[in-house]
């Protein structure tokens, strides 16, 4: 089975399809890094809807995601952005967690594997 890498760069790839499937690496939004959360949540969405469809896939077929956020008590405002995004009866099974990110810019990081 053949592995493709979208956006491959020295140290990662922002994503790999291998099989029926493609994995996004942790995205984070560069253009408004420092801007509020659902500024950096609506970036890192629109970036998804890119690299999903250079693989071949869209957002109803996103199996799961993960979602680092810098700071927990921001949480209603990521999904207040994700809420209005996500395919609605295809919702992915979802994983939000508080972590220390790259650099304190960066309020909002979101991984997702979805079908192709």
């Amino acid at each position: 089975m053949s592995i493709r890498r979208i956006g491959a760069g020295a140290r990662m790839s922002k994503a790999v399809v291998h099989g029926n499937t493609v994995y996004l690496a942790g995205q984070v939004a560069d253009a408004s890094k420092g801007a509020s959360v659902a500024e950096q949540t609506q970036e890192i969405v629109n970036i998804i809807d890119a690299l999903l469809a250079e693989a071949g896939s869209d957002k109803t077929k996103i199996l799961s995601a993960t979602i680092y956020l810098a700071d927990i008590s921001t949480f209603p405002q990521m999904n207040a952005v994700w809420d209005t995004w996500v395919a609605q009866g295809h919702t992915p099974a979802r994983a939000t967690v508080e972590a220390k990110l790259a650099a304190p810019e960066y309020t909002v990081e979101i991984a997702v594997i979805a079908a192709i």
